[in-house]
C-alpha cells in the first residue's frame, strides 16, 4: 500500500483563492457603523448648507438679533447652531456604539429615519421660513420655532421647573398608592372583595373630571393638580400589582414553604418579584395618562407649568411658542420614559436575554 501511494500520489485538493479582507471594507465590522454615522451627520448637514443657501423670498419676518453668551445671532444662526449640535450628539453617540454592541446595532437601524428627519427638516424650513407657504401663523417654520428659546427662555425654563415639580409629585404618590394598593388587593382575598369594585368603577373615570371636587376640597391648586396626576397613574399600577400577586404560579409558593418560608417571604421574596413586571408596564402606562393629566391641569387653574405658558402665549396667536413648548413637552416625555427604562432594566435585570 505505501508502494501503491508514492507511486500514485494523490492529486492535491483544490485551494480556493484567499479574499482580502483589506479589500473588502464591507467585511469590516466598524464600517457598517462609519455608514451609518455619515448617513445621520449627512441629512443634517443638509439641512444647514439649505438654511444658509436659499435665501428668505417671504416677508414678514423680521432678522432681530440676540445675544448668546458672546454671540449675536439672528433665528437662522441659533437654528443652524441647535442642528450643528444634534449632529454632536450623535457623533458621540457612533462612538459610544463602538464598545456596545447593541447600542451599536440601534444606531445602524436607525440611521436612515435620522437621515429623513434631517431632509424633512430642509423641506418645513424652506416651506415655513423662507417661503412661508405654510398656513401662516398657525404653522412657522422651525427657526422660528425655535426663536422663542432666545425670546422667552429664562420664562420657558421656569414653567418646565413647575411641571416637573408637579408631575414628579403627583406621579410618585399614585404609583405608590398604586403598588401598596395592589399589593393588598391581589394578596388579601378579604381588601379584594371590598376595594377592587371601587377600583373598577374609579378607573373609568376621566382624572380630570375630578377637577371641580379637587379644587374644592384641597387647599391650593397645585395640591388638586397633584391629587388628579396621582389618580390617573393609581389605578394602572394598581391593577397591574393585583394582577400580578394573583397570578404567581402556585408551584412558587409550595417550593418555598418546602424550604420552611413563612407569609412575610412568600409576599415580598416570592409575589411582589413575580409582579414587577406587570408593575413595571402599569407605571409606563400611567406615565403617558398623567403627562396629559399634567397638561390639562396647568391649563385649567396652574399659576405655572408648560400648559399654563401654551395658554398664555395663544391669546396672543403666538403659535411659534405653541409650538416650541410642544417640542419642550415631547423632549421631556421621552427623557422620564428613559430614565423608567433604565430602572427597568436595573430591577428587572434577572430578565436579561429571555426575550428578544
Amino acid at each position: 500500500m505505501a508502494q501503491f501511494k508514492a507511486a500514485h500520489p494523490l492529486p492535491n485538493a483544490i485551494e480556493l483563492p484567499k479574499v482580502n479582507a483589506a479589500a473588502q471594507p464591507e467585511d469590516r465590522a466598524g464600517w457598517p457603523l462609519v455608514r451609518a454615522t455619515i448617513l445621520t451627520l449627512s441629512g443634517f448637514l443638509i439641512a444647514i448648507i439649505g438654511n444658509i443657501l436659499v435665501p428668505q423670498v417671504a416677508e414678514g419676518l423680521k432678522d432681530d438679533t440676540y445675544a448668546l453668551g458672546r454671540l449675536v445671532v439672528d433665528r437662522n444662526g441659533f437654528y443652524r447652531i441647535v442642528l450643528g449640535t444634534v449632529m454632536l450628539i450623535y457623533l458621540l453617540g457612533a462612538v459610544r456604539a463602538v464598545f456596545d454592541p447593541v447600542r451599536r446595532e440601534k444606531y445602524q437601524n436607525q440611521a436612515k429615519f435620522r437621515f429623513a428627519v434631517g431632509i424633512a427638516l430642509l423641506a418645513y424650513d424652506i416651506a415655513g421660513t423662507k417661503l412661508r407657504i405654510t398656513t401662516q401663523p398657525f404653522f412657522p417654520g422651525p427657526a422660528q420655532i425655535l426663536e422663542t428659546f432666545l425670546i422667552d427662555g429664562p420664562i420657558v425654563l421656569q414653567n418646565l421647573g413647575y411641571s416637573l415639580r408637579l408631575f414628579s409629585t403627583g406621579f410618585l404618590a399614585g404609583v405608590v398608592l398604586g403598588i401598596g394598593t395592589g399589593i393588598l388587593i391581589g394578596w388579601f382575598p378579604k381588601v379584594y372583595y371590598w376595594v377592587q369594585p371601587v377600583l373598577k368603577v374609579s378607573g373609568v373615570i376621566p382624572a380630570v373630571a375630578w377637577m371641580p371636587f379637587a379644587l374644592t376640597l384641597l387647599p391650593t391648586p397645585f395640591w388638586a393638580a397633584v391629587f388628579l396626576i396621582a389618580i390617573c397613574s393609581w389605578f394602572p399600577v394598581a391593577s397591574q400589582a393585583a394582577f400580578g400577586i394573583q397570578t404567581t404560579p402556585k408551584t412558587l409558593f409550595e417550593a418555598s414553604r418546602t424550604l420552611g418560608a413563612r407569609t412575610p417571604f412568600l409576599l415580598f421574596r416570592v409575589a411582589v418579584p413575580n409582579a414587577m413586571p406587570h408593575i413595571f408596564n402599569g407605571i409606563t402606562t400611567a406615565c403617558a395618562g398623567s403627562f396629559t393629566c399634567l397638561v390639562m391641569a396647568e391649563m385649567m387653574g396652574q399659576p405655572g407649568g408648560l400648559g399654563y405658558y401654551i395658554n398664555v402665549v395663544k391669546v396672543w396667536a403666538a403659535y411659534y411658542k405653541v409650538f416650541a413648548t410642544i417640542l419642550v413637552m415631547a423632549i421631556l416625555f421621552s427623557l422620564i420614559l428613559d430614565v423608567l427604562n433604565v430602572v427597568r432594566s436595573y430591577v428587572l435585570r434577572w430578565q436579561r436575554g429571555q426575550f428578544r
